[in-house]
């Protein structure tokens, strides 16, 4: 399952894509499959943008 597109201008927290980064490896049992390895590229791709754009840094 594609997490959701954002809707423009909107993004997510870098903490809020790692988590659902976290949630993918862990429901794959340590293993990606070919869709789930596509899922997480563009998780890490999101992930990548939120640290750049300074959303979601630590408190």
């Amino acid at each position: 399952m594609f997490p959701s597109p954002q809707p423009s201008g909107s993004v997510r927290s870098a903490a809020a894509v790692n988590e659902q980064i976290r949630e993918l490896w862990l429901r794959a049992g340590g293993t990606l499959s070919a869709e789930e390895r596509v899922e997480y590229e563009h998780l890490v791709m999101e992930w990548a943008a939120a640290v750049r754009g300074g959303v979601g840094e630590a408190a």
